[in-house]
């Protein structure tokens, strides 16, 4: 399996914090936003290599986070070729970039750069096994205007998708998805079927909104929690919610 880190946004939310530091290099309680998310992919033995997609702009800086980083798993941090927000290829574009650039032919763990979560990716990783199919992760929501800003999956019985929208006006349940998937080898050519017939690069939550109505796709609904460090205000809480924690 390949992990796919997606770390090519700009962040302008964050200015003038994210002016010169990439997001996903933000520290929490003394750590990287990033080095949180590649903690849990070492506990995955399946994992043999990572690839950091970034954007020209801040290339050098996670080619100096590879440095002097730690790991047992080879990383590759690649750059797409855009310096600026308009021309960012957006989040499918990049993992389309790195199917094709690479020639990925192995089952992919595609994770969110800028998403600090607490649960056990081991733990998502055993689902992905128990179901083989393609796998999203999800959590229940009570906040309705924050569902309205996410993808919002329906399951049946056994957690498969029966609909998923991204950023419904009417969400038809309280299961946010999160930006970390597990795709199957077979379904990364779909990346390209998806991408040629004119639908949006951006946001990662509409290819699994796409997908679900072709292939089986699972939810596993993870205990923690997950927060889109999106706005001063969501990466101050997050920092002093977990300074309280460490004490």
């Amino acid at each position: 399996m390949k992990a796919i880190i997606l770390v090519a946004g700009y962040a302008t939310r964050l200015y003038p914090l994210t002016l010169h530091t990439p997001k996903a290099l933000l520290d929490i309680n003394g750590k990287a936003v990033l080095d949180y998310i590649y903690d849990e992919i070492e506990t995955i033995d399946a994992i043999d290599e990572v690839y950091v997609v970034t954007n020209h702009k801040f290339y050098s800086h996670f080619t100096e986070w590879k440095g002097n980083r730690e790991t047992t798993k080879r990383i590759k941090v690649i750059d797409d070729g855009t310096s600026s927000d308009e021309t960012k290829l957006g989040a499918i574009g990049d993992i389309r970039f790195i199917i094709e650039r690479e020639k990925i032919k192995d089952d992919i763990m595609v994770l969110a750069g800028d998403n600090f979560f607490t649960y056990k990716l081991l733990d998502f990783y055993d689902f992905f096994k128990s179901t083989n199919k393609d796998c999203i992760c999800v959590h229940e929501l009570e906040d309705s205007r924050e569902l309205k800003r996410m993808g919002v999956a329906l399951l049946d019985e056994n957690n498969k998708v029966i609909h998923l929208e991204e950023k419904p006006e009417n969400p038809r349940s309280n299961m946010a998805v999160y930006a970390t998937y597990i795709y199957k080898r077979e379904t990364l050519p779909l990346f390209e079927t998806y991408i040629a017939s004119g639908n949006k690069p951006d946001a990662p939550g509409y290819f699994p909104a796409w997908l679900y109505q072709r292939k089986d796709i699972y939810a596993y609904v993870f205990d923690g929690e997950c927060y889109d460090i999106g706005t001063h205000e969501a990466y101050e809480e997050v920092k002093a919610l977990f300074k309280v924690r460490a004490k």
